[in-house]
C-alpha cells in the first residue's frame, strides 16, 4: 500500500536555519519540495552563502576523486575529525594518491602497449639493426594484413624510388610487419608509395613513438619483464594509502555531503533578509518525529501540517508500506517508476502472481531445489552482512538487497517445487522413467473429465508399465496430444482475471478521483473484454456461433450486457478515445498474451525432457558406462538449457504484470517521485555511526 503523507510548511529565523536544517537531517523524515516564485528569494544562493557552498563543493569533489583513485569500499566507520582539519587531511591523502594514480596509469598504458605491439616492435628492432640511429637513413615501419600483397608495395616503391630503398618483412602472429629503409630526403616518397597500396606508417603508441626502433623494442622487453610486478607494487601502495586514509576520508565526505545538503535546502527554500521558509512532505506515521524535532526550537520555528491534495499536487512523494511477505517484492517493483500518489500499489499483486507464474513455467522439482539453494546462498551472505561484488557487470549488490532477492528467489523456488510435483517433473522426466511419477488415466478422468477430455490408455504403454508408479501426475502438461488445450485455457484464465481486474481498478480510481473520462473508459473496456471472453466460451472458440442466440444460457445475457456497457462507455468518451474499438481488440490480445505461461512452460518442459531422455537412452544402450555418460550428458544439457532460458522465464511473468495487467490500471501513464527524505550521512560530532 501507499503510505499516507502530510504536507508541512516550516518557517524559521535565518540565523537559526542551519541548526533547524541539521535537526531535520537527524530526524530523517522530511521530503523537501522546492518553493518557486513569491516575494522571497528562491533559487541559487548569493554572497557569503554562495561562497561557502562553492568551498564545500570543492572539498567534496576533491575527497570523492581521491576515494575513487584509492578504489576502496567503505571501511569500518571512523570518528569525524575536526572541521578545521578537513582541508589538510584531504590534501595529505589526495597528493600522494594522485601521484600514485598517474604512475599506475603510465604502467598500465605501457603494459597495454606491450601486449598489443610488443612482438611487432621486437621484430622491427631486429630488422632495423643499427640503421635506426643513422643520420642519413629514414625507416618507415608498416603492417601487412594476411590479404595484402607485398609485391604491390614493392612495385609502388620502385615507381617512386627506383632502387634507392630496401624493403624487409617478418611474420608476426597472423600478420607481417615490414620496414622500408630509404634516404631521409626521400621519406615522403616512400610514404606516398605506402598510400598508393592503401597502407599506412605504423606508429607505436604513447612514449614509444619517439624512440628509435631498437630502443622501443628494448623498452617493451623491460616492460614485459618488470611491468606486472611494478604494477603490483603500486597497487599494494594504493591499498596501504587506502587503509591509512579511507576511514577519515569517508567520514569527511559524509559530513561534507551533509553540509552541501544544507546549502541545497536553502536553495530550494524561500529566503528573506531575516527568515527562511521551506515546505515538504512527511509520512503520516512519522509526523510525531517531525513535531518532536521542531518543537525543541520553541518560538524560533513555526510550522503547519495539513493533508495533501492528491488530486492536484503532482509532487507528492510515494513510500510503499507493505507487510513482511510483500515488502521484498518491492525490489521487483523497483524496475518501474513508483505509482502516482493516491492510486493503486500493485506490489502485493506482483508478490502473489509473479512467483506463481514463474513456478508454473518452470514446474520442475530439481530446478526448484537449485533455485532454493541459490536463494539460501543469497540469504547467507545477507546474514553475514556481505554484499555481492559483480564487478564484471560494474555492479555491487548490498546486503539489504540480497536479503530481499534471497526471499523472492525462495518463494519462486517453492512454487516451482510445488508445480513440479503437480507435473511430475524432476530434471524433466527422470523420475517418470524411474516410475516414481506416473500417469494414472482413471484419476485424470476424474480430475479433468468435466472439461470433456477422456485420457486414452495405450496398450503398449500399459504392457511396459507406463501407467504404474508411486505418485500420480495431476497436471500432465507433457501429454500434449490430449492435455494441451486444458493447459492453454488454464493459462488464459489468469489473463481473463488480471486484464478484467486491471480495468476494474481503472473504474475504481476514476470514481475515487472524480475522473469521468477514465471511469467510462474503464466501464467500456471492462464490459467489452468480458463480452469477448464470454463470446469465446459460448461459441467454443468460434465453432458454434448458433449458441450465441440461446437466451436460456445466462452467459449470453452477460455477453450482450458487456457489449452494451462497451457501447455506452465508448459513446461517453468518444471525443477523447475515438479508436476505443481498436483498443478493445488489443485488450483481447492482452488476454491471449497469457498463453505464454503455457507456451514458455511447455517449451521448458520439452527441453528438459529431451535432455533427460538422451541421458536415459545412453543408460539403456550402454549399461553401467551409460549411467555415467547419461548423468554427465544430462546434467550438462540441463545446465545449458536452464542458463539460456532462465532470463526469459523471469522476464515473461514480469512483462505480463508490467504491461498486460498494469496498463489498464493507468499505472504506466503517470507516477510520483520516490519518498527521499533529508537525512544525515555523517555521525554527530565525536560519535561513530
Amino acid at each position: 500500500m501507499i503510505n499516507p503523507m502530510q504536507q508541512v510548511v516550516i518557517a524559521t529565523r535565518k540565523r537559526d536555519s542551519e541548526a533547524v536544517i541539521a535537526a531535520l537531517q537527524d530526524a530523517g523524515v522530511l521530503h523537501l519540495k522546492p518553493i518557486t516564485g513569491g516575494p522571497l528569494s528562491t533559487g541559487s544562493l548569493a554572497g557569503a552563502d554562495a561562497q561557502s557552498r562553492r568551498e564545500d563543493e570543492r572539498l567534496l569533489a576533491r575527497v570523492e576523486s581521491t576515494l575513487a583513485e584509492l578504489g576502496s569500499y567503505r571501511p569500518a566507520p571512523a570518528s569525524l575529525p575536526a572541521a578545521d582539519a578537513w582541508a589538510d587531511l584531504i590534501e595529505q591523502a589526495a597528493q600522494p594518491t594522485a601521484t600514485l594514480a598517474r604512475q599506475r596509469q603510465d604502467i598500465q598504458a605501457d603494459l597495454d602497449a606491450e601486449s598489443a605491439y610488443g612482438d611487432a616492435a621486437r621484430a622491427l628492432g631486429r630488422m632495423a639493426g643499427s640503421l635506426d640511429r643513422s643520420q642519413r637513413v629514414s625507416l618507415l615501419p608498416f603492417v601487412l594484413q594476411a590479404t595484402d600483397n607485398p609485391g604491390e608495395l614493392d612495385a609502388a616503391l620502385k615507381a617512386e624510388l627506383a632502387d634507392r630503398y630496401v624493403l624487409a618483412t617478418e611474420t608476426v602472429g597472423a600478420n607481417r610487419v615490414g620496414l622500408i629503409a630509404t634516404r631521409r630526403s626521400e621519406r615522403d616518397l616512400a610514404r606516398a608509395a605506402l598510400g598508393k597500396v592503401r597502407l599506412g606508417e605504423l606508429r607505436l603508441p604513447g612514449r614509444f613513438d619517439g624512440l628509435p626502433l631498437g630502443e622501443a623494442a628494448a623498452e617493451m622487453d623491460r616492460v614485459a619483464r618488470t611491468g606486472t610486478a611494478r604494477l603490483g607494487e603500486l597497487n599494494a601502495e594504493r591499498d596501504r594509502l587506502a587503509q591509512a586514509h579511507a576511514p577519515a576520508l569517508y567520514a569527511i565526505r559524509d559530513a561534507l555531503k551533509d553540509r552541501v545538503a544544507i546549502h541545497d535546502v536553502r536553495a530550494v527554500s524561500a529566503r528573506g533578509k531575516y527568515s527562511l521558509a521551506l515546505q515538504g512532505y512527511v509520512p503520516q506515521d512519522r509526523v510525531a518525529a517531525l513535531k518532536t524535532t521542531l518543537d525543541r526550537f520553541g518560538s524560533a520555528v513555526s510550522y503547519d501540517l495539513h493533508a495533501v491534495d492528491e488530486h492536484h499536487d503532482d509532487l507528492v512523494p510515494v513510500e510503499l508500506k507493505n507487510n513482511s511477505y510483500v515488502r521484498p517484492f518491492q525490489t521487483v517493483m523497483g524496475l518501474m517508476t513508483p505509482p502516482r500518489y493516491g492510486t493503486f500499489d500493485p506490489t502485493w499483486v506482483v508478490a502473489l502472481f509473479f512467483p506463481l507464474f514463474f513456478g508454473i513455467i518452470i514446474a520442475d522439482i530439481a530446478y526448484g531445489l537449485m533455485f532454493l539453494a541459490f536463494g539460501m546462498w543469497l540469504l547467507g551472505k545477507a546474514r553475514r552482512n556481505e554484499g555481492w561484488d559483480l564487478s564484471f557487470m560494474g555492479a555491487y549488490i548490498p546486503p539489504t538487497t540480497l536479503r530481499d532477492l534471497g526471499f523472492v528467489t525462495n518463494v519462486m523456488a517453492a512454487w516451482t517445487i510445488l508445480w513440479g510435483f503437480l507435473t511430475g517433473e524432476f530434471f524433466g522426466t527422470l523420475l517418470e522413467h524411474m516410475h516414481f511419477f506416473y500417469i494414472n488415466p482413471e484419476l485424470l478422468d476424474r480430475l479433468w473429465g468435466w472439461t470433456g477430455l477422456t485420457f486414452p490408455v495405450d496398450p503398449y504403454k500399459a504392457k511396459e508399465g507406463y501407467y504404474e508408479g508411486f505418485i500420480p501426475i495431476v497436471f500432465p502438461r507433457l501429454e500434449t496430444e490430449y492435455f494441451s488445450n486444458v493447459a492453454l485455457v488454464f493459462a488464459l484464465l489468469f489473463g481473463i482475471l488480471q486484464v478484467l481486474w486491471g480495468w476494474a481498478i481503472r473504474i475504481q480510481q476514476g470514481l475515487k478521483h472524480k475522473d469521468a473520462v477514465h471511469t467510462w473508459e474503464g466501464v467500456a473496456l471492462f464490459g467489452g473484454v468480458g463480452a469477448l471472453v464470454l463470446l469465446a466460451f459460448i461459441s467454443r472458440a468460434a465453432k458454434d456461433f448458433g449458441a450465441l442466440t440461446n437466451f436460456a444460457d445466462p452467459r449470453v445475457w452477460l455477453m450482450f450486457l458487456g457489449f452494451a456497457a462497451f457501447i455506452v462507455g465508448w459513446l461517453r468518451v468518444i471525443k477523447h478515445f475515438p479508436l476505443l474499438p481498436i483498443e478493445l481488440l488489443s485488450q483481447g490480445g492482452a488476454v491471449v498474451s497469457y498463453a505464454r505461461i503455457f507456451a514458455v512452460g511447455l517449451v521448458s518442459a520439452i527441453l528438459a525432457k529431451l535432455c533427460t531422455d538422451l541421458g536415459w537412452s545412453l543408460y539403456e544402450s550402454i549399461g553401467v558406462l551409460g549411467i555415467i555418460l547419461g548423468v554427465l550428458v544430462g546434467l550438462i544439457l540441463h545446465f545449458f538449457v536452464l542458463a539460456l532460458t532462465l532470463i526469459g522465464h523471469i522476464l515473461q511473468p514480469i512483462r505480463l504484470h508490467m504491461v498486460e495487467f498494469l496498463n489498464p490500471t493507468g499505472f504506466n501513464a503517470d507516477s510520483s517521485p520516490r519518498y527521499n527524505p533529508l537525512r544525515r550521512l555523517s555521525p554527530t560530532q565525536g560519535q561513530v555511526k
